[in-house]
């Protein structure tokens, strides 16, 4: 079966939109923050080389290879997400007639809901690092595709909210209350202060249209 990464957009939408409970949310979430990581590589792209930016090439050129690695990051956790979410519902469907099934029924999908909790977190970090790196494109980048820059910062928001949902519903499920704060916690830390940010950013780009 090939990936969701190698499927057309349309098949891709097709599955989003099917009965199937993958791809979902937290595939949409990682893919949002790819999208915002690629949007900020080509704003890199158009305004490496040009004379008029020539300041900042250096810095364009770094920022290049850091919005690079993280799409490819991002585009990982697609599947990622699909992966544990596709191993919880095995778990699901372990036997549970006796009381030894149930225990061990019961132990498994909590030790796959930590994974399930992990990866959406994961993910919600990439993104916070992808509305960084949509401020300095924003910041640096030509004038001609800043709204690209713009584009960029909304959709890596919307993936890292998306993400702290994905976590937050699975946080819920969990026994082990100990590790569940924890994971929310650094999540709080994530979140912390990416609105103001987000909106810093939109309004550079509005300034520059």
């Amino acid at each position: 079966m090939s990936e969701i990464k190698d499927k057309s957009i349309e098949v891709f939408l097709d599955e989003l939109a099917s009965r199937s409970a993958t791809p979902g949310g937290g595939s949409v979430a990682a893919l949002m923050g790819a999208q915002s990581a690629a949007l900020t590589s080509m704003v890199c792209n158009l305004t490496i080389g040009k004379p008029k930016y020539s300041e900042v090439d250096a810095d364009m050129q770094a920022l290049l290879v850091k919005s690079e690695a993280l799409r490819v990051s991002l585009t990982k956790m697609i599947k990622a997400d699909v992966d544990v979410f596709d191993q919880l519902m095995m778990t699901y469907g372990l036997p549970k007639e006796t009381d030894e099934e149930k225990t061990a029924r019961s132990e498994q999908i909590q030790n796959v809901l930590k994974e399930a909790t992990l990866v959406p977190l994961a993910c919600a970090k990439a993104c916070a690092e992808a509305i960084a790196l949509s401020q300095e494109a924003a910041e640096k980048g030509s004038v001609n595709v800043i709204s690209d820059a713009g584009a960029g910062v909304m959709s890596a928001y919307a993936g890292l909210k998306s993400a702290a949902l994905n976590v937050y519903i699975n946080t819920a499920s969990l026994k082990d209350r100990a590790f569940a704060d924890t994971q929310l916690i650094e999540l709080d830390g994530v979140l912390s202060g990416a609105e103001l940010k987000v909106g810093d950013v939109y309004q550079v780009v509005k300034n520059k249209l």
